[in-house]
């Protein structure tokens, strides 16, 4: 058995260690393989079961000991109204979700079926007599786990993470069953589920099922630090440290830059704590500067719990350009945002990305081009995804994922039911809770086009509460009810721009798609689909060209920013930067690095 030991650098987060298979494995790890796919990446010869995913998932509170259940686990797939199944006919490999190639299954499950997962685990012998919490990342939709035969956890939401503890259903020695059951409908039902459907066409995509972020157990003591929200102050070059803990006692903070301390701090636990940051560096996409921040939990003098975090000092707000214009400002300056919108989808791992080094690749290659901005569109990704926008320095508008019932742009709000709103808000509050200390996000997008938009006012002052530190896009595209702090239109394929008013943002949230299938590198052989079709690279690069030289005087008279159609082809759109394989650019990519960064100069 081997315990899997996190590293103590906050810089990398990433160990290589292996987890843990004790189970009674009808496929051995040396035998598995993914299913065949009609697309890999070239991350897919890297996944194997040995070790999948196995970087520290939780990069803003980090703890030392940690044990990662990636890998293969036993399946069934059954009926949702059978019991708990007595055999597992077949094996998954997690975090992959189980419509994908990479899990190994590659099969579509309906919302009539169930999938029943299990694995066995021991813990270390020196966790004896510490709290144990079983972590999931995300599973999709619904989901209930048993340790040992006692069921220990119900949770609802695809997008969030969740935690059980299992103090009392483990054993400290030997074997310990764990068994999760998922049942997800996909678009049958009215929860966040952003583009997944049943039957994937045009913009709609394969769904995803079950388990699809690292699942993991971590020891930690009773009383304890259990969640902290940091926000920036650059103006007083203060950051405010909110530290949630199980119990009393008292909070140290420090700060450090390079391994130097910068800045020290304390005070009771549950109360705000400031931390002077004397001589701040500024977060930018330029300039991505992370500071660490070691946190002590002490109790009657003595230390009983320690976290490692990080934080950016940034700034994001409303303001005027020396023409008078309403922008978009980045520690105070305006700055045109620009950049891709990034569905987050791959063609081997669909919502679950093949390794940590595809992810990265992912944000390099976007900033690589000449882009500032990523339009996370209807979906959330793990942790690390928004890690790596944090130190490569990649702003993020954060969309949540879309669900229920859609309009048209002339159609009033919906009316949702009770039960279909609080789903909604309660995902949408786990998930800034979850998110809201990565520097990389810069505004919330509730709605997108209509879909599932509701009371828009209210949602606004509900995202406003959760996080006043950041901008609210209340609906990007045609269903503008007059709120939050963007006009946000969607334009194929454009450019436009909305008109400019005195308290909001002018935005341009999506526009482009301009289509290109590359032959060996989609997801289907023929009939793919894309907003506008060319059919040679030059054609492409004149065409998005062309786009941007249009775009220009838009920036120049108020436009703040700006959204691409966009990052990667997805299954059969072929509107992508680049093909879904992430293979190649399709464009002339020195003429659209050249074009991109003209616009930056501009709206000052």
């Amino acid at each position: 058995m081997q315990s899997l030991i996190i590293t103590r650098s906050l810089k990398t987060f990433c160990v290589v260690c292996l987890a843990a298979f004790c189970m009674s494995c009808k496929t051995t790890p040396s035998s598995w393989q993914p299913a065949a796919g009609s697309l890999k990446t070239r991350w897919a010869k890297d996944v194997s079961p040995e070790h999948p995913h196995p970087e520290y998932p939780r990069p803003q509170l980090v703890r030392d000991e940690w044990l990662n259940l990636n890998g293969l686990w036993d399946l069934a797939i059954t009926s949702t109204n059978s019991p708990k199944p007595d055999t597992y006919p077949t094996q998954i490999l997690v975090p992959f979700p189980v419509e994908s190639a990479l899990s190994g299954v590659m099969k579509s499950v309906t919302e009539n079926e169930r999938l029943w997962y299990r694995r066995t685990f021991e813990l270390p012998r020196k966790w004896y007599g510490e709290l144990i919490l079983l972590h999931f990342g995300a599973v999709d939709f619904e989901t209930t786990v048993w340790v040992n035969g006692r069921q220990v956890g119900q949770h609802r939401g695809g997008y969030d993470g969740f935690t059980c503890d299992i103090t009392e259903a483990v054993r400290p020695t030997g074997p310990n069953e764990l068994v999760v059951a998922v049942w997800d409908p996909t678009d049958a039902g009215t929860q966040p589920r952003g583009k997944q459907v049943r039957a994937p066409r045009t913009i709609w995509y394969t769904s995803t099922t079950g388990i699809w972020q690292t699942a993991w157990i971590e020891p930690v003591p009773a009383t304890r630090i259990e969640s902290v929200r940091l926000t920036p102050d650059i103006d007083r070059r203060v950051l405010k440290i909110d530290a949630k803990t199980t119990g009393a006692g008292e909070i140290r903070a420090v700060a450090l830059d390079g391994g130097r301390t910068v800045g020290t701090a304390s005070g009771p636990a549950g109360q705000p704590i400031a931390l002077t940051i004397a001589q701040a560096v500024l977060w930018s996409p330029d300039s991505p500067h992370l500071y660490d921040l070691k946190l002590t939990l002490r109790v009657g003098g003595r230390d009983v719990d320690r976290i490692s975090s990080y934080f950016g000092m940034r700034k994001i707000a409303l303001g005027k350009d020396s023409s008078g214009h309403t922008r978009l400002l980045l520690n105070n300056q305006p700055l045109f945002e620009f950049g891709p919108l990034d569905q987050g989808f791959w063609p081997d791992g669909l919502y679950t990305a093949p390794t940590d080094e595809a992810r990265r690749f992912d944000i390099e290659q976007m900033k690589a081009i000449g882009f500032n901005l990523a339009r996370k569109h209807v979906k959330v990704e793990p942790d690390r995804w928004y890690y790596w926008c944090d130190k490569l320095g990649l702003l993020v508008w954060q969309d949540m994922p879309s669900g229920d019932a859609s309009i048209r742009a002339t159609d009033p709000d919906i009316q949702r039911t009770e039960a279909s709103a609080a789903e909604y808000k309660q995902e949408f509050s786990r998930v800034i809770d979850e998110l809201a200390n990565h520097p990389s996000i810069v505004m919330w997008v509730p709605f997108n086009e209509g879909w599932g938009q509701f009371d828009t006012p209210g949602i606004v002052r509900f995202v406003r509460d959760l996080d006043p530190s950041r901008l609210v896009n209340s609906a990007s595209g045609w269903t503008d009810r007059g709120v939050g702090d963007v006009h946000d239109l969607h334009s194929y394929p454009g450019p436009v721009a909305p008109p400019l008013e005195e308290g909001r943002a002018a935005v341009l949230g999506e526009f482009g798609g301009l289509g290109l299938p590359v032959r060996g590198h989609t997801w289907q052989a023929e009939k793919n689909w894309g907003y506008r079709s060319f059919t040679t690279p030059a054609d492409l690069t004149a065409a998005y060209l062309a786009l941007i030289d249009k775009l220009e005087p838009l920036v120049t008279n108020g436009l703040a920013a700006a959204v691409y159609t966009q990052t990667t082809d997805v299954e059969i759109e072929v509107n992508g930067l680049m093909t879904y394989d992430r293979a190649l650019i399709k464009m002339d990519l020195a003429k659209v690095i050249a074009a991109n960064r003209r616009i930056y100069g501009l709206g000052r």
